[in-house]
């Protein structure tokens, strides 16, 4: 069961070092979890997530704790399971670039989080064929190229944000519409000349 506690929406990581945390797949995928979920889980739980022993994911979970990404939540009633839960609901990265560590320390983790989710697309592409035709007729990989000032292009990321917000999963947990399904949205906007 998803318990709402007060969270900041997105943290925006500056600090090279918590990049470095980061930057790992497992890391990233439960991150990604509790953020999206606001659920609390042992490391046990998030081994079954991440496909690795419960002791490997907890060292990961107490790395993720370290640098304040993940926290340990109100036990469930059994004082010896640990039980962790997110301190925000999703992350931005914003190091300062002219430092070559936070360079290359930011680079590093995109790496990783583009490397997952091309993973994403590139499994629901292999799975397609599959999947029920209504799932196969509203899934969408396109790709544009616009003509935007630095303002407009500000404008046109703040309209996604505002577009997707209301479906956001950590929302809608509680009382999920029939027949919905986890959906990754990936977007990225950027200048390419």
């Amino acid at each position: 069961m998803a318990e709402e506690r007060p969270a900041s929406t997105t943290r925006k990581i500056t600090n090279p070092q918590v990049m470095r945390a980061m930057a790992h797949p497992a890391r990233m995928e439960i991150m990604e979890y509790l953020g999206s979920t606001g659920e609390g889980v042992t490391a046990t739980e998030c081994a079954a997530l991440v496909g690795l022993s419960p002791s490997a994911t907890s060292y990961h979970l107490r790395e993720l704790a370290r640098y304040g990404l993940i926290e340990q939540a109100p036990s469930r009633g059994d004082a010896r399971e640990r039980v962790w839960h997110s301190t925000s609901q999703g992350w931005s990265v914003g190091g300062d670039l002219k430092e070559p560590e936070a360079r290359a320390a930011e680079q590093g983790l995109i790496d990783v989080y583009l490397a997952r989710d091309f993973a994403r697309i590139r499994n629901w592409f292999v799975a397609q064929p599959d999947a029920p035709t209504q799932w196969r007729e509203v899934s969408e990989l396109t790709g544009q190229v616009l003509l935007l000032t630095a303002d407009e292009l500000r404008e046109v990321n703040a309209a996604v944000r505002e577009v997707l917000s209301p479906y956001r999963r950590r929302s809608r947990l509680a009382d999920p519409p029939e027949g919905a399904r986890t959906v990754a949205v990936h977007y990225a906007a950027f200048p390419v000349d």
